[in-house]
């Protein structure tokens, strides 16, 4: 694969094969991270887990204490009190059948997280299909299909984000900003990487940590010796 000026020029900052602790990688992200705006950090974790399996999944979400530095626009489906409740919580979008007909007709998409009430789910299955590959159907284990409402919105727009196995077993996951610095970074990446800990499957067999890098959206990574 070929690269420009500015990715080589980047990637001359990594040392060949080293592998750098926590603090010492977050310490140099401002050199891999040249693009002109604020470029996203995004963290990589290749898992010993066999994602074909079901009990070896690996999915959840993390309130990361930093947020991620996204705008996040939360689309809440629920009727009655709750879509009272969504309102008064800062969603963006409230609505029931009238916002599920305009995603089955219109394509509308103007949204990042979707959040509903329970009783709402069987109307919502009609655009499964849209919302699905997308990464946007509301679901239990992410804690966007909830009678709590009001804590979804705050927890989404504090920064919470969902991590989840793909199926080459690398976990992708934005950790912040550049902008950030890289104390703020560090304890982002420390939370995230204590959750992914903690959900490791009781069938995952061996080394469950294969490896770990950090790296800007548009530049090269840096491995890390992370030890949790």
């Amino acid at each position: 694969m070929k690269h420009g000026k500015r990715y080589t020029a980047a990637a001359a900052a990594v040392e060949r094969g080293k592998t750098y602790d926590v603090a010492e990688a977050f310490a140099k992200i401002n050199d891999v991270a040249t693009a002109k705006f604020d470029e996203s950090i995004e963290a990589h974790i290749k898992l010993g887990v066999d994602p074909r399996q079901a009990d070896q999944q690996v999915r959840g979400t993390v309130v990361l204490p930093n947020g991620t530095g996204k705008s996040v626009r939360v689309l809440v489906i629920a009727k009655g009190e709750k879509a009272d409740i969504a309102e008064k919580a800062g969603a963006d979008i409230v609505g029931a059948e009238e916002i599920i007909a305009k995603i089955q007709n219109e394509n509308y998409l103007d949204f990042d997280v979707v959040i509903t009430s329970p009783d709402m789910m069987g109307q919502l299955g009609r655009v499964a299909r849209i919302l699905g590959p997308r990464g946007l159907m509301p679901s239990p284990k992410s804690g966007t299909i909830t009678q709590d409402i009001a804590k979804a919105i705050a927890d989404t727009k504090a920064g919470k984000v969902e991590y989840r196995v793909d199926k080459t077993s690398i976990v992708h996951c934005i950790i912040g900003k550049k902008s950030f610095g890289a104390q703020k970074l560090q304890e982002n990446f420390e939370t995230l990487m204590d959750a992914v800990v903690k959900a490791k499957p009781a069938a995952a067999k061996g080394t469950y940590l294969k490896s770990v890098f950090v790296a800007p959206a548009m530049g090269p990574g840096l491995k890390i010796n992370y030890k949790g």
